[in-house]
């Protein structure tokens, strides 16, 4: 694996640097500089490691310095900063998309790729934001507008209300971590956050399941429970996780930055996950149906056990990030014929891998080397939406057999198996 991280080191340097008049953009920045701003941008969604990026590159620095002071032109590295490529739904790189007047509704761009090509997008853009101001349909920013708006926007809803009445109830007896804002009705920087707390609330409790949760308390009127917690300016932040003292959040405003924050704190808490041997159906069914993805090895009897651990251990620490939530199962080779053939398994030979979406009855197969640089590729490929998915035989789940489970005969005993494979897939499994 040294070499594959040595050359994406690489590729990260390469492609904008401050000489240029790309503006790199980040979670931390992006709200200030895209969303709040006046100016109309074109924002490129990359990664480092992908060649059409790489062939890009040039183009953009050139439309970039062509329409300098005209048109604001960034980038956002989608690889590191994946919380804001999905909340702008890019699914593969690079992206761009045009921030015109509703900033909250950016559109794709679809123009060529010369910058010559960009320049021309760019100023269409420009001349429809001009126009619609002149005719009175927008002014400037409407960021400001309550709710945040735009499929990108967050349901209020799942903002929890609290109060001094159930607010010991919820969250101190709650073994869910908390995020709480204390805010007052008549502050500016509260009705700012508002709509990017609602919108990172909606991110938070869909990626963990509702374990990590986002509430509102307006001090104003609920002063017992403020007051407890020495509550001075506003907006306040304080996590609460259970049977410890309450820290002060101190990251960043956007939503990016909050659901960053949200899901480190879901890793930090999460039990480790398990990796299970498909015994029965009910096995596959609890753990496919609480996950993303679901991770399914099929392993030939005789295996050296070490090589998978080894490998999936690998591929974790390599892959890093946090697209899917993944489950790990597998099973022995035969041992699940009917699966093995609904994924078209059989004829590849073993180990095998697939990942599952039990939701949309989808599957993927490994085709590459079952292998560390295999494995990380097949799933780096799937956490962009790329690689080739079928739909799962016939679109219902194959019969699973009730079997014994592995009596850890042959090579390496299936405790030892185990143990060393939940110790690999850290918490959220977290994926490229």
């Amino acid at each position: 694996g040294g070499v594959l991280g040595c050359s994406l080191v690489l590729a990260v340097q390469a492609l904008y640097s401050a000489s240029d008049d790309v503006i790199e953009l980040t979670p931390s920045n992006f709200n200030r500089e895209v969303i709040q701003s006046d100016s109309l941008w074109l924002v490129e969604f990359y990664a480092p490691w992908c060649g059409h990026c790489r062939n890009l590159a040039p183009d953009w620095k050139k439309a970039a310095t062509a329409l300098k002071g005209i048109v604001k032109v960034g980038a956002v590295d989608a690889d590191q900063h994946k919380s804001l490529g999905g909340q702008y739904g890019v699914r593969g790189f690079p992206t761009i998309k045009i921030f015109g007047a509703n900033k909250n509704k950016p559109e794709e761009y679809q123009g060529g790729r010369s910058s010559q090509a960009i320049v021309d997008g760019a100023m269409n853009a420009l001349r429809n934001l001009v126009k619609e101001r002149l005719s009175g349909r927008s002014g400037g920013s409407d960021y400001k507008q309550s709710g945040g708006g735009g499929s990108s926007g967050g349901n209020k809803k799942d903002v929890v209300e609290l109060t001094d009445d159930n607010f010991d109830k919820m969250v101190l007896d709650s073994d869910d971590v908390w995020l709480v804002e204390f805010f007052a009705p008549w502050c500016g920087h509260c009705k700012n956050l508002e709509p990017e707390w609602a919108a990172a609330a909606t991110a938070v409790k869909e990626q963990t399941k509702g374990k990590v949760r986002l509430g509102a308390v307006d001090a104003t009127v609920h002063q017992a429970v403020s007051g407890r917690y020495g509550i001075r300016g506003f907006p306040t932040i304080k996590i609460f996780r259970k049977g410890e003292e309450p820290e002060d959040y101190q990251g960043g405003r956007t939503r990016g930055d909050i659901i960053e924050k949200a899901l480190d704190l879901f890793s930090d808490n999460a039990p480790p996950p398990e990796l299970l041997e498909i015994l029965s159906e009910d096995v596959l069914k609890k753990t496919c149906e609480d996950s993303q993805l679901c991770i399914i090895a099929v392993l030939p009897h005789i295996l050296d056990t070490a090589t998978i651990n080894n490998i999936v251990r690998e591929t974790l620490t390599v892959i890093n990030g946090r697209l899917f939530l993944l489950s790990w199962l597998w099973t022995e080779a035969g041992a699940q014929m009917e699966l093995e053939s609904s994924l078209g398994i059989g004829g590849f030979g073993y180990p095998a891998m697939a990942a599952i979406n039990t939701r949309k009855m989808k599957f993927a197969l490994l085709r590459g080397s079952f292998s560390e640089t295999g494995i990380h590729e097949f799933l780096r490929e799937l956490s962009v939406g790329r690689g080739s998915t079928a739909t799962l035989g016939g679109g219902v789940m194959p019969k699973i057999h009730t079997v014994e489970p592995w009596d850890g005969k042959d090579g390496q005993v299936s405790g030892n198996h185990i143990d060393l494979m939940v110790g690999m897939c850290s918490t959220a499994c977290r994926l490229a």
